[in-house]
């Protein structure tokens, strides 16, 4: 199905005949009345012209984080910028009672502010819908808490510190989800050292095979799009897990493979150059004295 372009905070309420929103420019959704009104809708996707941060439980789909399959009882977060695609199962299961809130955030509420260019920086902003942020019940309360505040706040009457005043409070929301965000990445260390060992999986057979040169050095999106991890979510991950971004791996597996060549064969440097998939070897030396202090040559004659 071709995905609905919903391109203002008031088509988005009318489009699920929900209220009219109380300011044009942000709005706080109940998730359960959304929910009822998905359902006499035909619209599974949509892409927006607007940021949205949505809490919500009770879900009755199973979710996907990177490539384990969870079931919780959490409240799980999902943050979506302009222009993202979003789908949604219509499925539902009567027996979980849905809840949480969804906050619409128009970017032109945010013109003239700090936040005008500084949310794009936020990287869960770029992540897949998969790559969830799973929250205890006492973050759960702590954003919750600024929720509340956002919609008191629009709720009374609208004055020259409004706007300035709910700034403060999506700040405020952004910077406890960028600490959660990282209490996650700690937490979940099982899964993340796995993804190490897929990550050298993926480099391995693509380092070995034998047509590099016509493909070229593997590429992050390519090596991302292997590990089903949007790039920014990879490189957060090797970030905190090896303080090397999913580039440097790409590099040091790259390395490991020249000096193998460099010591186990008679090939020529110009010829290994050729086999790791570079054009020039001057390329493949400077990387290569970048980061052993060695030239190829000079690492052989040491070697040997």
């Amino acid at each position: 199905m071709k995905p609905y372009h919903i391109r203002s905070i008031s088509e988005f309420h009318n489009v699920f005949n929900l209220p009219k929103p109380e300011h044009p420019l942000i709005s706080v959704v109940d998730y359960a009345v959304l929910i009822e009104a998905k359902a006499h809708s035909e619209i599974n996707a949509t892409i927006a012209d607007y940021y949205s941060i949505s809490m919500k439980r009770g879900l009755s789909e199973k979710m996907r984080y990177g490539q384990q399959d969870y079931d919780f009882d959490e409240g799980i977060m999902y943050f979506l910028a302009p222009g993202q695609l979003l789908q949604t199962n219509p499925a539902r299961n009567p027996d979980l009672k849905p809840s949480g809130w969804i906050l619409l955030i128009h970017p032109d509420f945010l013109w003239n502010t700090s936040l005008a260019k500084q949310i794009r920086q936020y990287e869960f902003f770029d992540y897949s819908v998969n790559e969830a942020l799973f929250l205890s019940e006492k973050e759960e309360t702590t954003i919750n808490g600024i929720i509340q505040n956002i919609r008191q706040e629009y709720h009374t009457n609208i004055d020259k510190f409004s706007q300035h005043i709910i700034i403060s409070q999506i700040e405020t929301l952004l910077n406890y989800s960028e600490r959660f965000y990282q209490r996650q990445f700690i937490t979940r260390q099982i899964t993340n050292h796995n993804l190490l060992n897929r990550l050298e999986e993926v480099l391995d057979a693509y380092f070995g095979n034998q047509d590099l040169l016509s493909k070229g050095q593997p590429t992050v999106q390519y090596i991302s799009g292997q590990l089903n991890l949007s790039p920014a979510y990879l490189r957060s991950m090797l970030k905190l897990l090896t303080g090397k971004n999913t580039q440097q791996h790409i590099h040091d597996k790259l390395i490991e493979k020249a000096k193998e060549k460099l010591s186990t064969t008679d090939l020529s440097v110009s010829e290994i150059a050729y086999e790791l998939g570079f054009e020039h070897s001057q390329s493949f030396s400077k990387l290569f004295k970048t980061k052993t202090d060695m030239s190829p040559s000079g690492f052989r004659q040491a070697f040997n």
